[in-house]
């Protein structure tokens, strides 16, 4: 079996073991120590008992920086804002999903119902969550996507699984996003709709980043959900 991902753990609650989990996906340059911080802004219940899961992505060439080595779940060919779906490496997208689904699969072991757990993620990290939270065979709780794309949106509609069409999606972006255009954004969310998914769409004047608003609003969503 191969080594699992490192990451950074949260719990919200330490006086009762976690019964709900969020796995939240960092994006490219970054660490599970990123979005960590964020955890303590989401203004949850005391009660709720959440483990917050923050993995490292492995550290890999990415062609678009001069093939300088960094943290990324995949390859990204190009910044260009041609046909941006292109920007991803399938095979690197394909390889980091089964890294990340034995990671979710460990978590699990604890006995934390797939139904109780979301899959979040900024940026290259929200290309996984996508990727993942369409395809999975199982049910779970919600899918958060945040600045981000569609990765080979063309083979989508004979990949998805219909298990979690009808689980929340939490979809934002920036409308000044200098990284990940505005419109990749909006197309993703409309081209999941389309299929049947649960999209609840988000814009905030913001750039490629979180914004407290933005923060307020995914803690209000997550205890929605969990609590």
């Amino acid at each position: 079996m191969a080594e699992l991902l490192p990451f950074v753990a949260v719990e919200t609650n330490k006086s009762k073991p976690a019964d709900a989990l969020v796995v939240w996906l960092h994006g490219l340059g970054d660490s599970g120590h990123g979005f960590a911080p964020i955890v303590e802004h989401l203004n949850l219940p005391k009660d709720l008992s959440v483990r917050f899961v923050f993995p490292h992505a492995p550290n890999r060439a990415i062609t678009a920086n001069n093939n300088m080595v960094m943290p990324g779940w995949y390859d990204i060919f190009s910044f260009s804002d041609g046909d941006i779906a292109k920007r991803a490496d399938e095979k690197g997208v394909k390889e980091s999903a089964e890294q990340i689904l034995s990671l979710i699969d460990d978590q699990l072991q604890d006995g934390i119902a797939p139904e109780r757990m979301i899959l979040a993620g900024f940026s290259q990290g929200g290309v996984m969550a996508y990727h993942i939270g369409t395809r999975l065979p199982y049910q779970i709780a919600g899918i958060m996507a945040l600045s981000t794309y569609l990765s080979a949106p063309d083979k989508l509609a004979d990949e998805v699984v219909d298990v979690n069409k009808k689980t929340p999606i939490f979809s934002a972006h920036g409308t000044s996003d200098d990284i990940v255009p505005y419109s990749a954004g909006k197309n993703a969310a409309d081209t999941l709709s389309k299929l049947g998914f649960n999209i609840e769409w988000h814009d905030y004047p913001m750039q490629h980043n979180v914004c407290p608003q933005q923060i307020m609003d995914i803690g209000a969503w997550i205890k929605n959900i969990l609590a």
